[in-house]
């Protein structure tokens, strides 16, 4: 652990890819206010590849209790290890667990929204107003200023995360001449927000036909869909198109995307890493709504057509026609980047 600092700061992370990007807005507003502040951030282990490449945040923390679990000993056991090194505790998540830690730790001032009646362990307690703060981004960063501004909406700027080296053992070192289509037909909701995945078949045939080459990203889980799109993509794709679902770690998969002219994503954590990454991005939305966690970019553009029954928020479509998505259609979502 770092050593004790007068002006550090802990924030307890989300647990989600998307939150922790957006996360970076708040550690931004932070160095802002203070500059010489540290921020540790305290968040599932996984999450490290994200903080690794955002140059506001000293040090990450691995949480080693699972999401769900109570594990009010290891919690002490952590706090008691925290004692004494920071000046302010952030909890982000809304949860009553989420905000032991800093209390175990005994941090002077602990911040956030009141959540799950987290009177006592938190001692900066915000009541939120959603409709003053609709955008999640707005709710992390007000957080850094003080508990009267709570209702004011906060400056706030992008997250803007520093990639590393290409890996070169899954493709080839790109080409200054050789543009990249990258893919990203997973979302861990369900599968309402999937784009079909003979959609994105046909998005990489145009590209490899105008000379592109095209990677597919995902997680283990999304291995299935990302085998669909390759399967049903024409017999000329060979060599240019790259299944990497399930083949990269999450730190590969960051610095692979960097390397792309044009990303095209549904509503999923590597959305929001395309635009942190400063990536063209073609975000498809189906039965969610970009009112809440929009892709943090002026280079990103949202795709989504009007149905009767949506946004519904369903993990599964529960009327079976998913014509959110179905309807639309390839020539709706290609953009100019392939001329």
């Amino acid at each position: 652990m770092g050593a004790p600092h007068s002006s550090a700061i802990l924030i307890v992370g989300p647990s989600w890819v998307g939150d922790m990007v957006m996360a970076q807005s708040l550690f931004k507003a932070l160095k802002r206010i203070q500059p010489q502040a540290s921020i540790d951030v305290l968040a599932p282990a996984w999450t490290r590849p994200l903080l690794e490449r955002m140059p506001e945040v000293r040090q990450a923390i691995d949480m080693p209790v699972g999401h769900g679990m109570m594990a009010i000993g290891q919690r002490w056991h952590i706090g008691k290890t925290l004692r004494g090194q920071y000046q302010q505790a952030i909890v982000l998540p809304n949860s009553w667990k989420s905000a032991l830690i800093p209390w175990f730790a005994k941090v002077p001032k602990r911040t956030g929204w009141r959540g799950e009646m987290r009177y006592g362990l938190l001692n900066d307690l915000r009541r939120l107003n959603k409709s003053a703060l609709p955008l999640m981004v707005e709710r992390f960063v007000s957080l850094a200023g003080p508990a009267r501004t709570a209702d004011q909406k906060p400056d706030w700027q992008a997250p803007s995360m520093i990639a590393g080296d290409q890996p070169d053992h899954f493709i080839p070192t790109k080409s200054p001449a050789r543009r990249r289509l990258a893919l990203c037909p997973g979302a861990e909701f369900g599968p309402a927000k999937q784009w079909p995945a003979t959609y994105y078949a046909k998005l990489a045939d145009k590209a490899i036909a105008a000379g592109w080459q095209v990677m597919i990203f995902g997680s283990k889980a999304d291995r299935t869909v990302a085998d669909q799109i390759v399967a049903a993509t024409s017999e000329q794709a060979g060599h240019s198109i790259f299944n990497l679902a399930g083949k990269t770690a999450l730190a590969e998969a960051i610095d692979l995307l960097a390397t792309a002219d044009q990303v095209v994503s549904n509503d999923s954590g590597l959305m929001h890493v395309a635009a942190a990454l400063g990536k063209p991005l073609t975000a498809i939305y189906g039965p969610t709504s970009p009112a809440f966690t929009p892709p943090l970019s002026t280079l990103a553009k949202i795709k989504q057509i009007e149905v009767d029954c949506g946004p519904c928020f369903q993990r599964v479509c529960p009327q079976g026609h998913h014509k959110c998505m179905q309807q639309l259609t390839p020539d709706k979502v290609a953009p100019e980047f392939f001329v």
